[in-house]
């Protein structure tokens, strides 16, 4: 329990808590006082005078020779109050709003994006002059349940030459890579299933996956991908009901899952339950395909899922999920009853930018960038004693380790009141076991500052 003023409201304050993490629905009986005291490790007199306060409020009732119980309509969903408490600095939605908020004058070496100059800015507007002559269904119709046929025709191809075969009628496009992730949670889990993530994963995994109250459990990354023994006892132990993981570039620490591992994943999980989401955004800075789990599998229990905000546009959204025929079918009429149809313009626009001729010259130059950064970047951090846990063979990410005995948050924290955005490692870890680490953006880190505001607070 975070105990924050008087032990009265330390009492208080967990009640609240539990209501707003919908763990105490109307009608739940609260802990006797006696209970209560123990468990907080306060007097009875005080959790007495806290369940009284509460009762004033109307938060909690009494029943006369029975007890305490939650009053009032269930409480709206707090997701920050989903699971024990973490440091602002390290919550993840706290990260992303800090890093979607922050003005032009903010360095952002944390964030997840490309900066604007980065992406295929010519393109989309090659494609928006063209789209401005096009048909009037373009502009204003929804598209079909499934979404846009040619850009399901292409994403087939596509997919196709990364070995996985996926015709058209197997891929839903969604408004996102994350509406992608959500639909697929909301089809195969129940609260209280259990989740498996990489520890560290992206950390927007665990904000969607609280979300859906399910409970999350991470196994350890390595450089070739998860730790196939730890993998294999939360298999025996939890029998958890799905996987979301990158095959790729894997986010943030950058490695690469390597045939052997993916090889023994997929023998483990063919004698489960277990689902594998296989979150492919990262695809097109690879200058070497790693394997993909949904090629070996052939999609009898791996989603590919993915979208182009990285590389082509951020604000044309747009994501798809390839997956068995059975499951399409059932997850295009979720997406059906949870948002209608896609928007036929952002699928239309994507498409003729990804078949322009230009796209492929555009990645050549951008992953020659990001190498080129992915240096410059290493070699700045080196005199700040902070190293890499490895060195991407492409990709935007590098996840580094901090002097001995440096807390991240405390790091984040001082260069966020000088205008630079963080990323702390334990934002990423479900076990909160990352707090030495920081993920750079190394596409966002060619400012000098940077570096000076960061030795500044190492030296604090």
């Amino acid at each position: 329990m975070r105990r924050s003023g008087t032990r009265i409201e330390a009492v208080m304050e967990d009640v609240r808590a539990r209501i707003a993490s919908r763990a105490c629905p109307p009608g739940t009986r609260l802990p006797s006082v006696r209970a209560q005291a123990r468990a907080l490790e306060v007097s009875v007199s005080t959790v007495v005078e806290g369940y009284e306060r509460l009762m004033a409020e109307g938060v909690i009732a009494s029943r006369p020779g029975s007890g305490f119980y939650v009053a009032g309509p269930v409480a709206p969903l707090a997701l920050t109050e989903l699971g024990p408490r973490v440091e602002r600095e390290v919550d993840p939605l706290w990260v992303s709003r800090q890093a979607l908020e922050a003005g032009a004058a903010t360095l952002k070496p944390g964030c997840g994006w490309l900066p604007p100059a980065w992406l295929y800015e010519t393109g989309m507007r090659r494609a928006l002059r063209a789209l401005a002559r096009a048909d009037v269904t373009d502009l204003t119709e929804y598209a079909t349940p499934l979404g846009h046929p040619g850009l399901r025709q292409y994403l087939s191809r596509r997919l196709a030459g990364a070995g996985i075969e996926a015709p058209p009628e197997q891929i839903l496009l969604t408004g996102s890579g994350t509406q992608a992730i959500d639909l697929i949670c909301r089809f195969l889990l129940e609260p209280g299933d259990t989740v498996l993530v990489d520890d560290p994963c992206y950390f927007n995994f665990h904000a969607l996956l609280k979300a859906h109250r399910v409970h999350v459990l991470g196994v350890p990354h390595t450089p070739s991908g998860p730790d196939v023994e730890r993998f294999e006892e939360a298999l025996r132990q939890h029998a958890p009901r799905l996987y979301i993981t990158n095959s790729g570039i894997h986010n943030p620490t950058g490695a690469t899952l390597s045939p052997v591992v993916a090889h023994r994943l997929l023998k483990l999980a063919d004698n489960s339950d277990l689902v594998i989401v296989e979150d492919d955004v990262f695809a097109d800075f690879e200058h070497q395909p790693a394997p993909r789990l949904a090629a070996f599998d052939g999609l009898a229990r791996v989603i590919q899922t993915g979208s182009f905000s990285k590389t082509v546009s951020a604000s044309v959204r747009c994501g798809y999920i390839a997956a068995r025929g059975d499951w399409i079918e059932s997850l295009t009429d979720l997406k059906i009853a949870t948002a209608l149809g896609d928007g036929r313009l952002a699928a239309e626009l994507l498409l003729r930018a990804l078949t322009d001729s230009g796209y492929r010259r555009h990645m050549e130059a951008v992953r020659l960038r990001l190498a080129n950064a992915m240096t410059a970047t290493i070699a700045r951090l080196e005199p700040l004693g902070i190293t890499p846990w490895l060195v991407p063979q492409a990709g935007m990410f590098l996840w580094c380790r901090l002097p001995a005995g440096v807390d991240a948050a405390t790091v984040a924290r001082a260069c966020l009141k000088e205008g630079v955005v963080l990323a702390p490692g334990n934002a990423f870890s479900q076990s909160l076991s990352a707090r030495e680490f920081l993920r750079f953006n190394v596409a966002q880190s060619t400012a000098k500052r940077i570096f000076d505001v960061l030795g500044q607070a190492l030296r604090a």
